[in-house]
């Protein structure tokens, strides 16, 4: 039996056909699409960097109904595709994207909000250009290597109107909020002196250069830091934290956060009792740091400093910091002022 020949009106009326019975059946909306949950009305998170810090603070992502983790970027791939298999696996779907260049997932339209958690020297250029392509931003604490790098990345924030959010995580922590209540509101008296606890860095690791991993696109990894061979400790955290061409050292990677508390109660309070300019001119630092060169990690480390004010800052290494106790019934009194 030769087939009927499909002529041009034939094929228009059984498209009509076909689009007529289509319209007729059902059509089941999935609710997962509508509700509070909905993808139209969570946020588009991407992460920059899914090593240890980086996949932590993704598991707090994946926690807030609020967002949606939709694609990860990292230079080791091993890491690209254990990250995006943890967020299929936790939404039940497939689909979070890869990229082994940040600057494609930052130009990705489907993203609004960008956490970059890199090593320390690639903190900035990441977040700029999140920034630059309209993305919201979390970056990892320290901020950046040098102070004309956080500079930069504060004037393209406020030209693009984006929301940056920094982290310091302490602040978010009960008791360091109250002992910085207590601090502004001169609960504590006349501050004699500030200190600053930060653990120290390391020496060590390996020297001997080895072949690059399969997984790895140190070229990547190294971005700005100088060329070196490839070791064994340097694409490590260790290396991450403590290698000068990465960072700055602990006084940047942890000190970050006790110094940031100290700025948030004691200069919160001397700005109160002070002109601005008196604050700013009386506080100039003072002091050394050794650098340790034995092995690979030889990023600065702090001995102690101090500051030439009426309350002298000191930080000083040590093993552990001391936590303040349980909040004093002052803080419930009136005229009670909260740090900002």
């Amino acid at each position: 039996m030769q087939p009927t020949p499909v002529t041009r009106r034939r094929f228009v009326q059984r498209a009509a056909l076909a689009s007529a019975a289509t319209a007729a059946a059902p059509y089941f909306v999935p609710s997962r699409l509508f509700g509070a949950d909905a993808p139209s009305k969570q946020i588009a998170v991407g992460h920059i960097g899914v090593g240890g810090r980086g996949t932590g603070l993704m598991g707090g992502f994946l926690g807030q109904p609020e967002c949606r983790v939709v694609a990860v970027s990292d230079c080791f791939g091993s890491r690209r595709e254990q990250a995006a298999h943890n967020v299929d696996a936790h939404y039940k779907v497939t689909g979070c994207r890869k990229y082994a260049d940040f600057r494609e997932l930052c130009a990705d339209p489907g993203i609004d909000a960008v956490v970059v958690a890199t090593p320390d020297h690639w903190h900035v250029l990441a977040a700029l250009e999140a920034v630059r392509n309209g993305k919201h931003v979390y970056v990892e604490k320290p901020l950046g290597i040098s102070v004309e790098q956080d500079h930069t990345l504060r004037e393209a924030v406020n030209r693009y109107g984006v929301q940056f959010q920094y982290g310091t995580q302490q602040r978010a922590q009960s008791h360091m909020r109250w002992v910085c209540e207590m601090v502004v509101n001169g609960r504590l008296g006349k501050l004699l002196a500030v200190e600053v606890d930060s653990p120290g860095g390391i020496q060590g690791g390996s020297t001997e250069p080895i072949p690059v991993p399969e997984d790895l696109d140190y070229d990547r990894f190294l971005g700005p830091a100088p060329e070196a061979p490839y070791t064994s400790d340097r694409c490590t955290s260790n290396g991450s934290y403590h290698i000068s061409d990465f960072a700055l050292g602990f006084i940047a990677g942890w000190g970050a956060h006790p110094l940031d508390i100290m700025v948030w109660g004691w200069a919160t309070r001397r700005r109160q009792s002070r002109s601005s300019t008196t604050a700013r001119e009386s506080s100039r630092p003072e002091g050394c740091t050794i650098r340790r060169c034995a092995g690979m990690c030889g990023a600065s480390s702090p001995t102690e400093r101090s500051s030439a004010s009426a309350a002298p800052a000191r930080t000083r290494r040590r093993s552990s910091a001391t936590r303040a106790g349980s909040p004093c019934p002052a803080a419930a009194s009136a005229n009670w002022t909260r740090p900002r």
